[in-house]
């Protein structure tokens, strides 16, 4: 049985509770054992953490000591996934550049603020986390990122004439990354239920990296 924790704490109004219970559900109906944790300690113990095989990040802003960021980011680079939602890992601990680096994007900002109706559009890059779904309308925080031009980019929303990533999926070393800038709320995923479909996937996707990398020497 593949294994996964979820980290949450952070600015409380992004409901890191409630989200991260949701998220923790759609794994254990997927046979991934979860743990979670309330404290960013959970990162300084490097054994445990290369024994997972999937981290969830649900913690916006706050800021990070060193040796746990630095056991996070090993634990990536040496394979195991990383997948997140919205400001829980695209605006968290805005100092450090290579925690942005890994996620591949960082929030700037969300005109308008909660409540703007836009359409996100999945894009046709196959890809298990999308095959099936199609473009949907949500209301909620609509956000304007710095993305990496590298990202595999499976969804995105427009401001205007410019095309702005949703979901998107990179490696880190030799861990898989996964991030949706959906899910401002526990609200959000019942909005559609694509919403938490493709979250799911993507989560469960980076999960599989691991024993992929290991199988392959």
């Amino acid at each position: 049985m593949k294994k996964a924790l979820i980290v949450r704490g952070g600015w409380e109004g992004h409901e890191p509770g409630p989200v991260s219970e949701i998220l923790a559900a759609a794994l254990r109906e997927n046979d991934v054992a979860v743990e979670i944790s309330e404290t960013l300690a959970s990162f300084e113990d490097e054994a445990k953490l290369v024994s997972l095989d999937l981290i969830v990040p649900i913690w916006t802003m706050g800021t990070i000591e060193r040796n746990q960021l630095n056991g996070l980011l090993n634990a990536v680079r040496g394979g195991v996934g990383i997948a997140g939602v919205h400001g829980g890992m695209g605006d968290a601990f805005r100092q450090e550049t290579e925690f942005q680096y890994m996620v591949g994007g960082q929030w700037v900002a969300h005109p308008g603020n909660d409540g703007v109706r836009y359409t996100v559009e999945i894009t046709d890059v196959p890809s298990p986390i999308t095959a099936g779904l199609h473009d949907f309308e949500v209301t909620s925080e609509h956000y304007f990122m710095h993305v990496d031009p590298g990202n595999t980019v499976l969804a995105i929303t427009r401001f205007g004439d410019t095309v702005m990533p949703v979901t998107w999926t990179k490696m880190y070393g030799k861990g898989r990354v996964f991030y949706c800038s959906l899910g401002h709320v526990a609200q959000v995923f019942e909005q559609d239920p694509q919403i938490l479909t493709m979250v799911t996937r993507g989560m469960l996707w980076a999960a599989e990296g691991k024993a992929l990398a290991e199988a392959a020497g």
